[in-house]
């Protein structure tokens, strides 16, 4: 635009304006606000009626800018019939541009930026039709990053007597500023006095926006331990109010200990002497603070922060047990305590001990006991098998199977782990007994054969065994043993006549004699002995078969008899008999070959022979 016509049309417009006599009205509407985000496209309309009939043929429009506070205004642009001018050097050079129709005009604000939070006023002149003025105030608004929350990193103590830094929370680069708002648990907290203190610190960026940072104080409680804490920030934004809200933090609430509590970590059940007892002492106290044990409220005991190791226990060990947290003077009235008991099983006493001699048939009591803390079973073993229950043991009428070893067991059965054992050796004193039924054993055996004796005798002491033989030239000893209480004697006799041996078994107490009466019996030999000393197996055998052979033969001929049906040269009844001249005999002949085998032959012999002739029958 030119000197001139900036200075001239302005100066025409106000001539004309005060020589007109009467004035024409022109309606002018605009929007209060216009809200939009920064970076936006921003669009003003004016719109604008005539009233006068005669629509005016020459209007100028004009835009102007005022900043807010600020009395002066800027214009920035201008219209007439003839041109469309956007003024230089202003901030909005080359971001704007007008648009428009007989109706209204609408200003166009490209790249909205924050400085653009102004008034907008848009100016109509109609010369002879009338003028008016109306304005638009621009919002811009710019949403904050997400808020960030710090919580302390220390331990807060809820001695402190003034509020205590929680958490810090912070919004950057927003506009217009945010506001921030404290919750614990989702409730808001308010500022109180004492309690609660919240410090607001706003910093204006380079750029325009705001970043709010907000702290908050407050005084902690025990309960605060398991408390949530979280920061929500609020801002603008074009026609309505947005909220974000950050995560939530707990923070670390350091309280003194108020209770202690003590108990037996392990073992699990019933202690024992010899186990390893570990105590562990617990307080609500945060931080946890070391503790200190003591035992009967005697001196202190070496642990291991909140744990108290004893190994390995004994019956001494028991007692009551305390600690206690150890706080900043050294001393609390606060204590935990617990009882223990170590239960314990002492060796067993057995009455009489190690051994103990009887006579037999006596009786006897023994008695086993041990002392413990718990109830007490006790079993009597001999040889692996049960003989008694209970303290007592009755050995009545004593034998020598009473001697023995006698094991006593004592068992703790609420606690299987406290076990003992005893035991006492029992002697049965008395004369030598023959082991056996028999006093006298009477034998048959072949000449020339060898025969083991044997003789066993029970006694203590222990008895010696004699021998005393009759009808043998030659015997000895072969086996000559003595155990705890029995001994016993073996003699290899030869056979070559009736023999009578005598077993004596004899000791301090008595004696006990066992006989053994032997009958030598001929051996057999060829053609004489009816008793073959070499094969006699297969003779018997071979005997027994023929007799079974004749018994057959005699029962099919008794049949055949019967029937009638046996012919002898005429029919009729028949009557067949023998006659025995002479007795039966039977010739045993055994001989050896070359090959060392048995040969036996049979022979029978049954007196004289007779013919058929000789046959008598019944007419």
């Amino acid at each position: 635009m030119s000197f001139l016509h900036r200075v001239f049309v302005p100066l025409f417009l106000c001539i004309f304006l005060l020589n007109r006599s009467v004035w024409s009205k022109v309606e002018l509407t605009m929007n209060d606000t216009l809200e939009v985000y920064a970076g936006d496209s921003a669009k003003i309309p004016c719109n604008y009626v005539f009233t006068d009939t005669n629509k005016p043929s020459f209007v100028i429009i004009q835009w102007f800018v005022r900043s807010a506070g600020n009395t002066s205004r800027m214009r920035i642009f201008y219209s007439d019939v003839t041109q469309q001018i956007v003024d230089n050097n202003t901030d909005y050079t080359g971001r704007i541009e007008v648009a428009g129709d007989q109706n209204g005009t609408q200003l166009i604000i490209r790249d909205v930026r924050l400085s653009d939070e102004r008034e907008f006023f848009c100016q109509v002149n109609g010369l002879a039709a009338g003028n008016a003025e109306r304005r638009t105030h621009l919002r811009v608004f710019a949403p904050p990053e997400a808020p960030v929350i710090e919580g302390s990193v220390t331990g807060i103590s809820i001695t402190n007597e003034k509020p205590s830094k929680v958490a810090s929370c912070e919004a950057r680069n927003g506009f217009p500023k945010p506001n921030i708002t404290w919750y614990r648990n989702g409730v808001p907290l308010n500022t109180t006095p004492g309690f609660v203190n919240v410090l607001i610190l706003v910093t204006r960026e380079s750029s325009g926006l705001y970043s709010v940072q907000s702290t908050l104080e407050y005084k902690v409680v025990k309960e605060d331990q398991d408390a949530y804490f979280s920061c929500e920030v609020s801002f603008s934004v074009p026609g309505a109010i947005r909220t974000v809200e950050s995560h939530s933090i707990n923070v670390t609430v350091h309280y003194p200990t108020t209770m202690v509590e003590l108990w037996k970590e392990s073992p699990q059940g019933l202690v024992k002497e010899g186990d390893t007892v570990e105590l562990r002492c617990q307080g609500d106290g945060n931080p946890p603070p070391p503790f200190i044990f003591n035992r009967d409220l005697d001196v202190d005991l070496e642990s291991r922060g909140d744990v108290l190791i004893l190994s390995p226990v004994t019956r001494r060990d028991s007692g009551l047990y305390q600690c206690r947290p150890l706080d900043g003077d050294g001393h609390s009235e606060v204590r935990g305590d617990v009882q223990l008991t170590v239960h314990y099983l002492d060796t067993a006493v057995v009455v009489p001990k190690d051994s103990e001699v009887m006579l037999k048939g006596e009786d006897l009591t023994a008695t086993c006991n041990a002392l413990s803390s718990l109830q007490t079973s006790t079993v009597w073993y001999k040889d692996g098998r049960q003989v008694g229950h209970g303290n007592t043991l009755h050995l009545q009428d004593a034998t020598y199977q009473t001697s023995g070893e006698y094991v006593c067991q004592v068992t703790v059965p609420s606690l299987p782990a406290l076990h003992t054992f005893s035991s006492v050796h029992i002697i049965v004193q008395g004369a030598p007994q023959m082991v056996g039924v028999e006093q006298e054993v009477q034998l048959e055996e072949a000449t020339g054969r060898t025969v083991n004796l044997s003789c066993e005798a029970l006694g203590h002491p222990l008895p010696s065994i004699s021998w005393s033989i009759i009808g043998s030239q030659s015997w000895q000893e072969v086996v000559s043993k003595v155990s705890d209480h029995m001994t016993r004697s073996v003699v290899s006799v030869s056979v070559t006549s009736d023999i009578s041996a005598l077993c004596n078994a004899s000791n301090d107490m008595g004696t006990d004699v066992k006989a053994f009466s032997i009958k030598a019996i001929p051996r057999v030999t060829a053609g004489t002995s009816i008793y073959p000393a070499e094969g006699s197996g297969v003779i018997i055998v071979v005997i027994i078969a023929c007799l079974l052979l004749l018994a057959i033969l005699g029962s099919v001929l008794y049949f055949l008899h019967k029937k009638g049906k046996m012919l002898c040269g005429r029919s009729g009844k028949q009557e067949i008999t023998k006659e025995k001249t002479a007795k039966d005999e039977i010739v045993v002949e055994m001989k050896t070959d070359t090959k060392n085998e048995d040969t036996v032959l049979l022979k029978a012999v049954n007196g004289d022979k007779k013919g058929p002739n000789d046959q008598v029958t019944d007419v």
